[in-house]
């Protein structure tokens, strides 16, 4: 699991201006990410049908590279299309409930800000934790407080060696500091979507992972 967490891009395409969403993650695939997040929400996403369809196109391009697929929230809609996983957040659907529909084979997510919230995702089964916000973000309308490299560190201490990948105001400058804290992996929205060239970008990232 730690593995796949280690590149963990996040889009929908609210994300991605006038850029084609298919074509950003085509070249973030080929770049070299190891999971990837449809995270369809807030103002211009794509609903009902138009969501499926998105999700199902960006699903085979994940599956042509064997990159788990994993959607954000809407569990009716993973389920339906037989995606890799489900990631909830605190508000969403209950974690019970969600393992109770999900096919075993699931990977389940759960985000968390503090100790106590991750380790309670922990007891109900999570496969991972998104702990975050790491650093103030502008891609998510109701992005809580940052909790910092700080925070970061306390939940580490709490969680032992769980899978955990870190959320919110990551970029190339600050990756490797939030690895040394503790993170398995990194996750990242507009690093990528508004990119020039998302070959450079990847590699920026990993960069950093190989001076850690």
């Amino acid at each position: 699991m730690k593995e796949e967490l280690e590149l963990y891009f996040i889009m929908g395409s609210q994300n991605c201006q006038d850029k084609d969403p298919e074509e950003i993650l085509e070249q973030a695939l080929e770049a070299g990410i190891t999971m990837f997040q449809l995270r369809e929400k807030g103002e211009g996403a794509a609903t009902g049908q138009e969501k499926r369809q998105l999700a199902e196109r960006l699903q085979a391009r994940c599956r042509a590279h064997s990159i788990p697929f994993i959607v954000n929230d809407d569990v009716d809609l993973a389920i339906a299309i037989g995606a890799d996983g489900v990631h909830i957040g605190q508000t969403d659907e209950a974690m019970q409930q969600v393992k109770k529909r999900c096919p075993e084979h699931f990977i389940i997510g759960v985000s968390a800000q503090d100790t106590e919230e991750a380790k309670k995702a922990i007891q109900d089964g999570a496969h991972y934790i998104g702990v975050g916000p790491i650093a103030a973000t502008r891609t998510k309308i109701d992005a809580k407080f940052p909790i910092g490299l700080t925070g970061l560190r306390e939940i580490r201490k709490q969680v032992g060696d769980f899978p955990m990948v870190a959320i919110g105001g990551i970029n190339q400058k600050n990756a490797e500091a939030v690895r040394q804290a503790g993170a398995d992996g990194i996750s990242f929205i507009s690093v990528l979507t508004k990119a020039t060239d998302i070959q450079k970008a990847v590699n920026e990232l990993k960069m950093e992972k190989v001076h850690t």
